[in-house]
């Protein structure tokens, strides 16, 4: 009986570590193959030139990628700026201020905030946000907006992410042990101010995890952002400029260009860039927090 478990123990050990393994590599195919579709295009253009041109003009074989990179980061930084204080004041609000019964009713509500498809966030954009920005918000600092505009792009994907990231600061926030805040606050420590020494330290790292996962999802969202940027190839100047982001150039173009192989290994040079700019951005972020890690361990 005792070989037979052994034997159990080794086996689902192999397969899970199978599985892990190829998860890993499952990564590793993706970005294998669009490495090599978008190939042809990185030995026709200096790869260079391909990330620093703005000039994008397909049918004469110019493929200048720029606008669509600082599209990209500008949107997702708008959003981030915008969801992560209330975000994080909400999740704060959750687990120290708020009663069990209100925490039961923005649970569920959290949750259905999550499951809306982008595309119904899209049409919300279009019809509200669309026109505030361009009636009340971009007056005030520009002379004219359409209102399909990064700003737009922005506010949409920040209230997309907003659920999410309330969601994981809220998970850790209830991860650090109530015999630290129920001993600060023995100590005589006011609520607010077991929130800021106590939980806010403690949860640093989480806190950086959650804005790390927010932003991976800011930086690949499609439909969205493509019903509310304005989709120009241009360099933005300002936030209430027309922006065009990656996955937007991806959905809009592919399908309709196949028969030019030159302008289809540029479409998966613009999705080989975008994983490669994902894959970095959780490498370097993970890095990052490491280094915090140690440094609060240490503290």
């Amino acid at each position: 009986m005792r070989k037979i478990r052994l034997v159990k123990d080794k086996t689902a050990r192999h397969i899970m570590q199978g599985i892990a393994v190829f998860t890993i590599l499952f990564l590793l195919v993706i970005g294998l193959s669009l490495f090599f579709k978008a190939l042809p295009i990185m030995k026709e253009k200096n790869l260079w030139v391909l990330l620093s041109s703005s000039n994008w003009k397909p049918f004469k074989g110019d493929f200048g990628f720029l606008p669509f990179i600082l599209s990209t980061f500008s949107v997702s930084v708008i959003a981030i700026i915008i969801a992560l204080p209330l975000s994080l004041l909400t999740s704060i609000y959750l687990n120290s201020y708020a009663s069990d019964k209100i925490r039961r009713f923005f649970g569920p509500v959290i949750d259905l905030l999550s499951g809306i498809p982008p595309v119904i966030y899209g049409v919300w954009g279009t019809l509200t946000i669309v026109p505030l920005t361009a009636n009340k918000i971009a007056p005030l600092f520009v002379e004219y907006s359409t209102g399909y505009t990064l700003f737009a792009g922005g506010v949409v994907l920040a209230v997309m992410i907003t659920p999410l990231l309330i969601s994981i600061m809220v998970e850790v926030f209830r991860s650090i042990p109530v015999e630290m805040t129920d001993a600060s606050l023995s100590m005589g420590a006011t609520r607010w101010q077991t929130v800021k020494k106590v939980i806010l330290r403690k949860s640093f790292s989480g806190i950086i995890a959650a804005v790390v996962l927010a932003l991976s999802r800011a930086f690949g969202e499609t439909m969205a952002v493509l019903m509310v940027c304005g989709n120009i190839v241009q360099i933005p100047q300002s936030i209430f400029d027309a922006g065009y982001p990656l996955p937007a150039l991806i959905a809009n173009n592919y399908g309709e260009m196949l028969s030019m192989p030159s302008y289809e290994s540029a479409l998966m040079f613009s999705a080989f860039l975008l994983f490669v700019i994902v894959v970095l951005f959780n490498g370097l972020s993970r890095f990052t927090l490491n280094q915090i890690e140690k440094r609060y361990r240490f503290a």
